[in-house]
């Protein structure tokens, strides 16, 4: 008990450290690199809620459709009929998780690969109707002029008031899948997944549990669609296309998904890469995917595992040593 207290007392001191070093950053960063600090903790929830549905096993192709969905809800409702973005933010969310639920029915009725090539095909239906109807989803060019957030007399459109903005609500969606995965919830969610048949003979109804993650991952990442388009003023289909989907798969994978921040690692780590090679745009693809070739060939359980091997490789060289 001693030992577990020391450790979330660590755990705590070094999360505290790492936010408040986030809140001194910006200030010595570029209006560049504050927009890219913005886009970048964004991305950690998207991560973060796309690893709590592939906890089932489930991975989806309609993740950053969702995070569509999100933010063209509070786009529209906001900019439509003047809401505060302090009703849309919540609504985008409970929006994106109706709609999850919705195609749960059809969904979950297929697995594994039938379920990956089954919500690509739904994801597309969906983007294919905001493209299609000009109104309300502005058609191709999508729709512009989305008003930012208003508190007190706060300038959200400037980057660094709006990073804190966005830093206090990722950290706080964060926490909360933190704790849906460390309670009995997420530990039946892997059982699903490691042990379906057997959870199913205890009476754990495997649907209900897939389609709550699935539910509850959409319901997140459509909270960070809002905060996405309401920094950046526009929304169009093709900011949710199946290229962002791949870099969502990326992220995780290079990551590592058996632990909570490995997603996040992967995020980060490459989110920056992406930033250095901003200048020779040709060669983003090759490098992303030859990345994601040698993570898959040499270092299949992410960067999270790199830890995990120098330990290893330690106590093989000490035990040598001895």
């Amino acid at each position: 008990m001693n030992n577990r207290g020391k450790l979330n007392l660590s755990t705590l001191l070094l999360l505290a450290g790492l936010f408040a070093f986030l809140l001194i950053l910006p200030h010595f960063l570029k209006y560049h690199q504050q927009d890219f600090l913005i886009f970048l903790t964004i991305n950690v929830l998207v991560v973060v809620s796309y690893r709590l549905v592939t906890l089932t096993g489930e991975w989806s192709l309609i993740h950053a459709v969702m995070m569509g969905v999100g933010a063209y809800t509070s786009a529209l409702l906001s900019k439509n009929f003047d809401i505060s973005f302090w009703i849309t933010l919540p609504m985008a969310g409970v929006v994106a998780g109706a709609m999850a639920l919705l195609l749960s029915y059809p969904l979950f009725r297929m697995t594994q690969f039938y379920f990956l090539i089954g919500s690509f095909a739904a994801g597309e239906a969906i983007r294919l109707c905001w493209i299609q109807f000009i109104k309300p989803f502005g058609g191709t060019g999508g729709t512009s002029a989305i008003p930012s957030p208003e508190l007190m007399n706060i300038d959200f459109l400037e980057p660094i008031p709006y990073f804190y903005l966005v830093l206090v609500i990722v950290s706080i969606c964060v926490y909360l899948l933190y704790r849906i995965e460390k309670s009995r919830i997420g530990l039946t969610l892997h059982a699903v997944h490691w042990k379906g048949v057997l959870a199913e003979s205890v009476g754990v109804n495997t649907w209900n549990y897939r389609a709550l993650a699935f539910v509850a991952g959409s319901l997140f990442v459509g909270i960070a669609g809002a905060l996405k388009v309401h920094y950046i003023g526009t929304v169009a289909p093709k900011q949710f296309d199946i290229g962002f989907m791949v870099f969502i798969l990326i992220w995780v994978i290079v990551g590592g998904y058996r632990t909570f921040y490995g997603a996040i690692l992967g995020a980060v780590v490459l989110s920056v890469l992406d930033e250095v090679l901003r200048g020779v745009d040709q060669l983003r693809p090759a490098i992303y995917g030859a990345t994601l070739i040698f993570f898959i060939l040499y270092l299949p359980g992410g960067l999270e595992s790199i830890p995990h091997k120098i330990k290893k490789m330690y106590q093989q060289k000490r035990s040598r040593a001895t």
